[in-house]
């Protein structure tokens, strides 16, 4: 009879414990099919934003606003939902200054609303180079240098010089340029160029306490040109635009050929540039 009883009472207790499985396993079940609807729905919901955020599907046709300026095309794509963004500048003989040159997207492309179009603007002023120093070289090859820089011989001025077909100087309006002035690319130079000496004689001037610069053009206007240079001190980048003549060969007032060369000596020292007079001998022994 115990174990009967004790039998029947273990089935109870198996049972409630079935019970209590299936009552939790279904509990369970429960959670996760609602877990599982609430991230379908919010899967759901966020597509939905994503698409109308994005406007998915939703495109316009880019316009050309190449050839255009900035303003004028920042308005054209305000107008259909687009943005303008000048990512670079370049120079373009063949474009207006200050216009758009490149587009991207290109025209007639699709993109969404709100997207930018980027542009590269041709430069608001020409290009300027810096001219080399083509004194001394000839003619062919300074015409050369100066068209790969971009810059044309509008005229070939000849003058008495010590040698034949050898650049004297570069001018532009009139003006002699100097070795690295920047000149707009596009535009054009006079070359002077020499023949060979003169027959007639000239004086040479006076070139004490002038700059390289003006010493060569200041021979220039009376058919000479510079020789050797010397330096009574080392050149470098700081001092290179202080130096002025304070010693020149032939001395000054000397009857010479037209396109001979006249001989420099150059310091730093405006003082020692400026004190005393030259004289013929003096000159003769120094050089």
């Amino acid at each position: 009879m115990q174990i009967f009883l004790y039998i029947c009472s273990e089935n109870v207790n198996f049972r409630a414990k079935m019970k209590g499985l299936k009552s939790n396993a279904v509990f369970v079940l429960r959670n996760i099919s609602i877990a599982i609807v609430l991230i379908a729905v919010g899967l759901l919901c966020l597509i939905v934003w994503l698409r109308r955020y994005t406007e998915h599907g939703i495109e316009v046709e880019v316009p050309s606003v190449t050839g255009m300026y900035i303003e004028e095309a920042r308005g054209l794509l305000g107008s259909e939902g687009l943005r303008l963004e000048v990512i670079d500048s370049t120079w373009s003989h063949t474009s207006p200054l200050g216009t758009i040159v490149e587009q991207t997207p290109g025209a007639g492309s699709h993109c969404k609303h709100g997207r930018s179009v980027y542009v590269i603007v041709n430069a608001s002023s020409r290009k300027r180079v810096p001219l080399p120093d083509l004194r001394d070289m000839s003619y062919r090859q300074a015409s050369g240098t100066l068209r790969s820089l971009g810059i044309g011989v509008e005229e070939v001025v000849y003058e008495p010089s010590e040698y034949k077909d050898i650049v004297l100087d570069i001018r532009q309006d009139g003006v002699s340029v100097p070795e690295g002035a920047r000149i707009e690319e596009g535009s054009s130079v006079t070359v002077v160029v020499g023949f060979g000496k003169g027959t007639e004689k000239v004086s040479t001037p006076e070139l004490r306490g002038k700059t390289l610069y003006e010493a060569r053009a200041l021979l220039l206007s009376s058919y000479l040109t510079v020789g050797a240079i010397a330096y009574d001190r080392e050149v470098t980048s700081e001092n290179s635009d202080s130096f002025v003549v304070y010693m020149q060969e032939p001395f000054v007032g000397t009857m010479i050929l037209q396109g001979s060369r006249v001989d420099l000596q150059m310091t730093t020292d405006m003082e020692k540039a400026l004190l005393g007079s030259q004289s013929e001998e003096g000159e003769e022994e120094f050089f």
